[in-house]
C-alpha cells in the first residue's frame, strides 16, 4: 500500500473514532414527541379488566409462606382462605388510588434523576443472566469483573439513563453474598439511578442500608432512589422471598416493580388475551400489596411476554403475540394511572446474528409505540436471558439511540423546515455545499457506532467486519475510555465497612 493510501485509512479511521465517542456522549431525558400507538380497543381492553378481577375474585392470589402479607390482604377487606387471598373486585383498584401517577428514581448526581411515567421512556440494561459472552473469551459464567464492565458500560451508553440490577450474576462471589458487591458496583461504578437487590428480604433491607450510606435516611424517607423488581411466581404466586422484599421496599417507600413473567403456554395461556388477564391480576395484586404496607408507595405495572416453542419448550420473543401483549400492558397501567414496564431487546438468539437483531428490534420497536415507560433488557439479552453479550450490548445500545431519536420526532424549528436551504439551493442543484448543511451535518443525524456505510472496497480493504466485529472493538474502547464518576470517600469507606461486616455476619450465621 502506497503511503497516500496508508495515511488516507489512518485518516478514515480517526474519523470513525472521532464519530462513535461523539456518538457516545449521553443523551438528554427528553418527553416523548410522537404520539403512542394505541393497539387494542376499548372492548379488549375491558374484557382483560373484567376477567382480572374474576380471576382475583374467584380464583384468588396464593401468598406462599408470608402470614404477614395473608394478614395485611384480611385487614383490608380480602377473604383469606388459608394461603390463597379472594380479592373482592375493585378493591386492588381502590387501594392502587394512592399510587402515584409519575414519579422520580433520584440518583447520587442530580444531574441524572430519571422521571419514571407519564410521557417517558427511560431505557435500562440487561438484568439477571449467569452467564456472559464476548468474542475472545466466548461463553463462560459471569463474574463481579463483567458486572462492573457492564455497569462502566451502562454509564457510557448514549441512550441509557438506568442500571438494571444484576446485568449478570457474578458467578465467583458465594450467592449468600454476592448481593452486597452488586450493590455495591452500581453505587460505586456509576452515578446512574439503579435498581436494588430483591431476591429474598434480607437482600432487599441491605439495599435499602447500603442506600441509607449513600444518601441518607432522611433522604428515602421522602425520594425514591432504589425500585425493587418483584416477580411473582406465575401463574397466580408470590412466594415469601418476593413477597417479603416487596414489603421491604414499599415500608421505605422505595419503588416496587410488580413483574409476572408469564410465557404462554407455560406459566401463563396459551393466548394472549388469556396471559393478559393472568399478567393484569397478579400485578393488580402486588401493587396493591405495597399500597396496603404504606400508601403513596411508587409501583410499576411489569409484564414479560413471551411464549414458549410447542416443539421445543423453549422460550420464543419477537413474535406477534408477544408483540400484542406489550401494547396491552402499556394501555392497561394508562387507565390504571401508574407507569409501566415491558418489552426490551428480546432474542433467544444464541449469537449476535440476524436472529438476534430482527427479535430484538420486534421487540424494541413496539416497546417504544407502545409507550412503556421503564424498558428494561433494552441491551446486551442473548439466549433468552441466559447470556450477557458484550457485542449485543453495543449493538443494541446503538439502536436505543436511534429509538431515542425516533420518540424526539421531527425538529420543527424554522432552522430545520430548511427554507432558507431550498433557496439557495434551487431547481436542479445539490445540498452537500449549502450553508445549511454545513451548519447542521454533525447533528442532523445520529452517528451510528456500528453501523458500516462504506463501499464494498472500502469495507473490504479495512477488514471486511462484520458488525458484531466492529461492537468488540466499540465495548473494549468504551472501556478504556470510562471516566470514573467518583464517590465521596467517606461514603465509600462506609459501604466498604457495611459490607465487611455484613458478609462476617451472614457467613456466621450459615456456619
Amino acid at each position: 500500500m502506497s503511503e497516500p493510501d496508508k495515511r488516507e485509512r489512518k485518516g478514515r479511521e480517526v474519523r470513525r473514532v472521532a464519530r462513535a465517542r461523539h456518538a457516545l456522549a449521553k443523551l438528554p431525558l427528553l418527553a416523548r414527541g410522537i404520539p403512542v400507538t394505541e393497539m387494542h380497543s376499548l372492548e379488549a381492553l375491558e374484557a382483560i379488566e373484567h376477567n382480572a378481577e374474576t380471576v382475583l375474585e374467584e380464583i384468588g392470589i396464593r401468598f406462599r409462606d408470608d402470614p404477614e402479607a395473608v394478614a395485611l390482604w384480611a385487614g383490608a377487606g380480602a377473604d383469606v382462605q388459608g394461603d390463597r387471598v379472594h380479592i373482592p373486585r375493585g378493591l386492588a383498584r381502590h387501594l392502587l388510588k394512592s399510587a402515584p401517577a409519575e414519579f422520580t428514581i433520584k440518583s447520587r448526581n442530580p444531574e441524572r434523576h430519571v422521571p419514571i411515567g407519564g410521557n417517558h421512556t427511560v431505557f435500562s440494561s440487561v438484568g439477571g443472566p449467569p452467564f456472559v459472552h464476548d468474542r475472545t473469551k466466548g461463553r463462560r459464567y459471569g463474574t463481579l469483573e463483567d458486572l462492573q464492565n457492564f455497569v462502566r458500560l451502562a454509564h457510557a451508553a448514549p441512550a441509557i439513563h438506568f442500571q438494571g440490577g444484576s446485568m449478570c450474576e457474578p458467578m465467583d462471589i458465594p450467592a449468600n453474598i454476592r448481593h452486597l458487591q452488586m450493590q455495591y458496583s452500581h453505587f460505586r461504578y456509576s452515578d446512574m439511578p439503579c435498581e436494588g437487590t430483591p431476591e429474598n428480604p434480607v437482600n432487599a433491607r441491605d439495599a435499602c442500608r447500603m442506600a441509607d450510606l449513600v444518601f441518607g435516611p432522611e433522604y428515602l424517607e421522602n425520594n425514591t432512589v432504589l425500585i425493587g423488581n418483584i416477580n411473582s411466581n406465575s401463574p397466580l404466586t408470590f412466594d415469601s422471598n418476593m413477597s417479603g422484599s416487596l414489603r421491604e421496599f414499599a415500608r421505605r417507600k422505595q419503588g416496587v416493580l410488580v413483574v409476572p413473567a408469564v410465557l404462554a403456554g407455560a406459566m401463563g395461556p396459551v393466548t394472549a388475551m388469556g396471559c393478559m388477564t393472568e399478567v393484569l391480576a397478579e400485578t393488580l395484586a402486588g401493587m396493591a400489596l405495597a399500597q396496603i404496607v404504606r400508601p403513596g408507595t411508587p409501583v410499576i405495572l411489569g409484564s414479560f411476554v413471551g411464549a414458549i416453542s410447542m416443539r421445543t419448550g423453549a422460550p420464543t420473543f419477537g413474535t406477534a403475540e408477544a408483540t400484542h401483549m406489550i401494547f396491552a400492558t402499556a394501555q392497561l397501567a394508562r387507565r390504571l394511572k401508574v407507569p409501566c414496564r415491558s418489552g426490551g431487546s428480546l432474542c433467544s438468539s444464541k449469537v449476535s446474528d440476524a436472529q438476534a437483531a430482527y427479535e430484538s428490534m420486534q421487540t424494541l420497536f413496539a416497546t417504544v409505540m407502545a409507550g412503556v415507560n421503564l424498558v428494561t433488557h433494552a441491551a446486551g439479552w442473548l439466549e433468552g436471558g441466559l447470556v450477557a453479550s458484550y457485542e449485543k450490548f453495543v449493538m443494541d445500545a446503538d439502536q436505543l439511540a436511534i429509538m431515542h431519536s425516533t420518540m424526539r420526532g421531527m425538529d420543527l424549528s424554522p432552522s430545520a423546515q430548511a427554507l432558507e436551504a431550498i433557496r439557495e439551493v434551487g431547481p436542479g442543484g445539490h445540498f452537500l455545499g449549502c450553508a445549511h448543511t454545513q451548519a447542521h451535518y454533525e447533528t442532523a443525524f445520529y452517528q451510528s457506532t456500528i453501523a458500516d456505510y462504506s463501499s464494498y472496497e472500502q469495507w473490504s480493504e479495512e477488514g471486511s467486519l462484520t458488525a458484531d466485529e466492529r461492537a468488540s472493538k466499540v465495548y473494549q474502547q468504551t472501556l478504556l475510555d470510562y471516566q470514573d464518576p467518583g464517590m465521596d470517600p467517606a461514603i465509600e469507606e462506609s459501604l466498604l465497612d457495611f459490607i465487611a461486616r455484613r458478609q462476617q455476619e451472614i457467613c456466621r450465621d450459615a456456619a
